[in-house]
């Protein structure tokens, strides 16, 4: 009797568990979606295949698992799954034509990483004082966790996390404030078991931006010949190692290049060798609107055209130039600021949920007091030098008058000498 209730239980479990309402998870779990991210969506609760519903269009997607590369506005809406006839509640996804307030970014190389491998993240943030109250996450296939170690370096005013992918095939990498108000922005990291691989940057390319695909050899010094292809189109008269592209529309599309290389850490004569590299998708977005920086003197004005209304303060960058790792945050909100040291200083808005893009670099070298001195200088020795002709035209023509009034002493002393000789013989 025991043995059949739980044998009448253990049914029930299992068709309550086949019936089970699946439901829609988003990852990474960012307090906001920006423009350029990837991001996962993973329906949970029952097994493949897989319905996904976007906007209430089905989608031909069938697995538990749906990646949104490089993600714009286009990917807003509800997303909703459907496993073994039960439908989730449908998921809203809202993309941010924004960036985020602090920087990561690799740092040597690009998006691409040999198998076994990692690479350093360096994270910058507005305060370098704060970089102890951030912590950075990883997400791995359907998993995300947070990293153990970040290392501050105050000297640098920097952070440095590891990222390593182990097994997946890719990683998302980012990292958050204290307060999780504040995120960087996230870099992707893929995995290539070739020793060519084609290195995109880790950051989206977005339109108008000079993007370098390079193509390198594991092991190699260099690549002797490389040769580019796009969408299976061999790209003419190319053969350097890195290939430029302006990110235009027509520029999306699938890169992989071959490379000629040599190991000639082993020998100088090494074998010549030949490789395809995996391919690699280049998706061009319209990015954020871009702040831009004007300068009249020590003025620098800060201006976004095409920033929303709820962009309302603006942030003042400064680097000094024995310094180009440094960027601190100055205290100014003020659409225009007086700059008062030498460096590089850029700007941008605060647009409350994110940030627009930082305005180009603006050098600034104000004068030394040598250098300030020197106009006044100059305008005393052109005065002195205008003085100086008027006094010597001056003399010149006080000595010619000198000169003709004695002439014409002389001449009287001669005319009025003959005229008494000739009145004494009358």
């Amino acid at each position: 009797m025991k043995s059949l209730l739980t044998l009448s239980v253990f049914l029930v479990l299992i068709k309550e568990d086949n019936g089970q309402k699946p439901v829609v998870s988003l990852r990474p779990r960012f307090p906001q979606v920006y423009v350029g991210d990837d991001v996962t969506l993973i329906c949970k609760g029952g097994s493949n295949p897989t319905k996904w519903v976007i906007n209430g269009i089905e989608q031909p997607h069938q697995n538990d698992v749906m990646l949104l590369t490089t993600v714009t506005p286009h990917n807003n809406g509800q997303y909703e799954c459907e496993q073994n006839g039960e439908k989730s509640d449908p998921v809203p996804l809202t993309v941010l034509v924004l960036e985020a307030l602090a920087q990561l970014s690799p740092s040597v190389g690009g998006s691409v990483i040999s198998k076994g491998e990692g690479r350093n993240l360096v994270l910058q943030v507005d305060d370098a004082e704060e970089l102890h109250n951030w912590k950075c996450f990883a997400f791995r296939g359907k998993r995300e966790f947070k990293l153990d170690r970040i290392d501050v370096n105050k000297k640098l005013k920097r952070a440095v996390i590891f990222a390593e992918l182990k097994d997946a095939e890719r990683a998302t990498f980012w990292c958050l404030n204290k307060n999780a108000t504040h995120r960087s922005n996230a870099v992707t990291l893929k995995i290539t078991d070739k020793l060519v691989m084609l290195e995109p940057p880790a950051a989206p390319a977005l339109l108008g931006d000079s993007v370098a695909l390079r193509c390198v050899a594991w092991g190699a010094e260099k690549v002797e010949k490389a040769t580019f292809y796009k969408n299976q189109i061999e790209i003419p008269d190319i053969t350097a190692d890195t290939y430029n592209i302006t990110a235009t529309p027509e520029a999306s599309g699938t890169y992989h290049c071959h490379a000629t290389y040599r190991h000639s850490y082993i020998s100088a004569t090494a074998a010549e060798k030949e490789e395809d590299s995996d391919a690699q998708e280049i998706k061009v977005i319209e990015g954020p609107p871009a702040a831009k920086m004007s300068a009249s003197g020590h003025t620098l004005e800060c201006s976004c055209p095409n920033c929303s209304d709820v962009c309302k303060s603006y942030y003042w960058y400064y680097t000094p130039f024995n310094d180009r790792y440094s960027r601190s945050r100055l205290s100014e909100y003020g659409k225009n600021i007086y700059a008062r040291e030498n460096g590089l200083y850029c700007c941008r808005m605060n647009c409350g949920k994110g940030f627009s893009r930082f305005s180009q670099l603006y050098s600034h070298r104000a004068r030394s007091e040598s250098e300030n001195l020197w106009p006044v200088v100059l305008a005393v020795l052109l005065l002195v030098l205008v003085l100086l002709i008027i006094v010597l035209v001056a003399v010149k023509r006080r000595r010619q008058g000198e000169s003709s009034i004695q002439a014409i002493k002389d001449k009287d002393k001669t005319t009025g000498g003959d005229t008494a000789v000739l009145l004494h013989s009358g």
